[in-house]
């Protein structure tokens, strides 16, 4: 694989159509090696010259041999996101990826209450002024009050990437003594009669929880979790249902004596690069907040 940019700073990917791959055509190719999405494949259908073979056009039903040089010219990015002054803590970044500490308490993405007061508008700010262009993509999603790494992709090639091979570690500071570590399985879905809270329930959606208890203080556990399922609210959920909701979670009725908002960050993500197939691994700091529960000014795990 080759990324090249032009006059323009419109980004080219090239890749030589290897031996396992001779004679498939070119919708699988483009689709299963080059890990495209059906959207940007349509839009690249849709551009002058948005895919050729030997620098000829290429059509997603013609067959490829060994050799061949794909090339996709990949669509121009217009960010829409209003560009706002603010602070910015960057654990990673390339040409191609941004790591950012996400702060709690602030949103990742535009809503209709929240316009200008966004990590999406901070990162805007931050490559107007690098002379960069690219959409806000996030990679994983963060609640509002969940703080730590957000991973970001500067293409669409590499949105279409990454999700395969991120990986996150959650760490959150759950009520009560946590002494062995465990694992949640159990079903969940959204609770009837509201539209964000969720609850187990029989019928809901498979959610696995492992989670690791740390350290216990101050009538707290500092535990760690991997997810095995992605589901919305899942440690909080999970947690609460085992009787250890988080600390400041009073949505599944944790305590707001220590924290006001639920003790929850994403300690680590970790990734194979796309363009380079490096592993990477970032860490974020626990926040003040969340050691302050645990009765300690810096945790360092």
């Amino acid at each position: 694989m080759n990324i090249e940019y032009n006059s323009n700073r419109e980004k080219t990917i090239s890749f030589t159509v290897p031996e396992n791959c001779d004679k498939i055509d070119a919708k699988t190719f483009l689709r299963k090696h080059c890990e495209l999405s059906a959207r940007t494949l349509s839009k690249l259908k849709r551009t002058n010259l948005g895919i050729t073979r030997n620098g000829e056009l290429l059509k997603t039903t013609d067959v490829l041999n060994v050799g061949d040089v794909v090339v996709l010219a990949m669509p121009d990015d217009v960010n829409e996101i209003s560009p706002i002054k603010g602070e910015l803590e960057i654990l990673f970044e390339d040409e191609y990826i941004l790591v950012v500490n996400k702060p709690p308490l602030m949103p990742v993405h535009p809503t209709k209450i929240h316009q200008e007061d966004t990590l999406a508008n901070i990162v805007s700010y931050y490559m107007k002024k690098r002379g960069e262009h690219y959409t806000f993509r996030a990679v994983n999603r963060l609640d509002r009050d969940t703080s730590g790494c957000l991973l970001l992709a500067k293409d669409r090639y590499c949105a279409n990437s990454l999700p395969s091979s991120a990986a996150k570690e959650y760490v959150a500071v759950c009520e009560g003594e946590i002494k062995e570590s465990g694992t949640i399985n159990k079903p969940i879905k959204v609770m009837v009669g509201r539209s964000i809270q969720r609850v187990v329930a029989d019928d809901g959606a498979r959610s696995v929880t492992h989670y690791f208890p740390l350290r216990y203080k101050n009538g707290h556990t500092l535990t760690r979790f991997v997810l095995e399922t992605g589901r919305t609210h899942q440690i909080r959920c999970h947690m609460s249902s085992i009787g250890h909701p988080l600390a400041g979670d009073d949505m599944y009725y944790g305590s707001l004596a220590f924290i006001t908002r639920q003790a929850l960050h994403c300690r680590k993500i970790s990734f194979t690069h796309p363009i380079t197939q490096e592993y990477i691994e970032v860490i974020s700091p626990l926040p003040k907040d969340i050691c302050f529960v645990l009765g300690e000014e810096r945790i360092d795990l």
